[in-house]
């Protein structure tokens, strides 16, 4: 007789295997079986997405660190123009991510197809306006947020660049949305892999002249990134059009249809004003931080493009709660929702309660891989400990915020943002830092005040359970 050899599956197998189903590409239906481990699924791959985003930063600051204050200010003040171009990606993939959703959920694979072309049109008419006023106006624009003319004279073609490329930044998000939205998650993550590699490589060679490549200075950033964001975009096509992932676009996809793309626009509008209102606030911090100085501004770039590369794989834990939410709200199952969001937070909390930690017992060390210029370091060590003591509110506030625009409900954090931001933390913050002896910490301090109001209104409104009314 045979014997029988059983294997005991441990705990760690079990995680290591997640990993990898994750990494891999996962084919599961997330409306069943285990929350957490649909969680982790989604969740990990999407966090990757959200490293790899904020790696165009990161890399784009830790170069151009080299050639001095100025240059860093470039790439503050022009990242924080073209968050206008960001608000408007994200109004398409908040709504593109809920309707994507809800169709799958209820295993219409032609609905999302369907609405994946509409928000596809939306975003290349939007993405081609914005490019051209982008690159024609970049040198008022600077002008605008506060430039001096020396930096006007050196950073208006790293600005003119970034803007003008603003189409592959909107195109980007929208497509990553669509596989968001199905649970193709590490489709999306793969895309951001192939941009940030090309970023990597292409970065030091355009900026210093390296080999037969002209040196560009500050401006060399600017085409780097762009070009690897252009080819992540052409990759995203290629797979839709070739069908890999749950969202295949075939030739009878490629028309319009007016009933979804008002249903979309009417989401996606709610959504671009939500995330502009934001925006709009953080660019009134920047204009007021530069009232300090190029140092000061200098600093706060630092300390802000670190905090998003720690806090984006928060995004990351988010989206994954709005693809639940979107995809469960469309198989019938709002209990599960709500499950799916509450224990997305708690995991959030955890990984984002350990960032603060780092971040504000050796905020130094961390300032100092990118700059030790001592008149840029003081301020980058303000910025980043001050911001981290709100981390825990983040933490939930992001998880809630995503999972109304996953079920297709923007409007309800677009009032929250409304009061918070612009009611709120702008007086805050110009309160604390000119009628204060605050100064620029005044600002910074307000950033932590404002999210907490924040993600204590969202998370009542959550409770109440309206969201799971919407329909998309």
């Amino acid at each position: 007789m045979r014997e029988t050899i059983t294997v005991p599956v441990t705990t760690s197998t079990r995680y290591w295997s997640a990993i990898r189903e994750a990494i891999r590409g996962s084919q599961r239906d997330f409306t069943e079986g285990s929350l957490g481990r649909a969680i982790v699924l989604l969740a990990i791959p999407m966090v990757l997405e959200m490293v790899m985003e904020s790696l165009f930063a990161i890399v784009d600051v830790f170069w151009v660190a080299h050639l001095g204050a100025d240059a860093i200010a470039t790439v503050g003040l022009a990242e924080s123009i073209l968050m206008l171009a960001v608000c408007v990606a994200m109004g398409f993939s908040m709504s593109i991510t809920a309707m994507v959703a809800r169709r799958i959920g209820e295993k219409d694979p032609d609905g999302a197809a369907t609405a994946a072309v509409q928000g596809l049109a939306a975003g290349i008419v939007a993405a081609a306006a914005m490019s051209i006023a982008g690159a024609a106006f970049a040198p008022r624009l600077l002008a605008a947020m506060g430039a001096s003319p020396e930096l006007i004279a050196t950073g208006h073609s790293y600005t003119a660049i970034v803007l003008g490329g603003s189409m592959s930044v909107v195109l980007l998000y929208v497509n990553n949305a669509v596989f968001r939205g199905a649970g193709d998650a590490a489709i999306a993550m793969r895309v951001l892999w192939v941009s940030n590699l090309i970023n990597l490589i292409l970065d030091p060679c355009f900026i210093f002249g390296l080999g037969p490549l002209p040196k560009l200075g500050v401006t060399g950033a600017a085409v780097s990134t762009t070009i690897g964001r252009s080819i992540g975009v052409i990759f995203q096509f290629w797979i839709l059009y070739q069908g890999s992932g749950r969202v295949k676009i075939l030739a009878r996809h490629l028309r319009l249809n007016t009933e979804i793309m008002l249903r979309l626009l009417r989401v996606s509008i709610s959504g671009m004003f939500q995330y502009g209102i934001s925006q709009i606030s953080w660019i009134a911090l920047v204009r007021m931080v530069s009232t300090f100085g190029s140092v000061a501004v200098a600093g706060y770039t630092v300390a802000i493009r670190i905090i998003i590369f720690a806090i984006l794989p928060s995004w990351g834990f988010a989206s994954a709660a709005a693809t639940l939410v979107g995809q469960n709200l469309g198989a019938q199952k709002p209990d599960r929702a709500e499950r799916s969001v509450w224990l997305t937070g708690f995991y959030n909390m955890l990984f984002l309660g350990a960032v603060a930690v780092v971040f504000i017992i050796v905020p130094e060390p961390i300032i100092r891989l990118f700059t030790n210029d001592p008149a840029v370091v003081p301020f980058g060590v303000d910025c980043l400990r001050i911001i981290s003591y709100g981390n825990l509110a983040y933490a939930y506030g992001m998880v809630m915020v995503q999972s109304f625009n996953g079920a297709g409900d923007t409007l309800t954090p677009t009032i929250v943002n409304l009061f918070g931001y612009w009611l709120f933390q702008i007086p805050v913050a110009y309160a604390l830092s000119f009628h204060t002896s605050l100064g620029s910490k005044g600002v910074f301090a307000a950033i932590p005040i404002a999210e907490t109001a924040i993600a204590v209104v969202s998370i009542m409104l959550f409770r109440k359970g309206r969201w799971k009314l919407k329909r998309i």
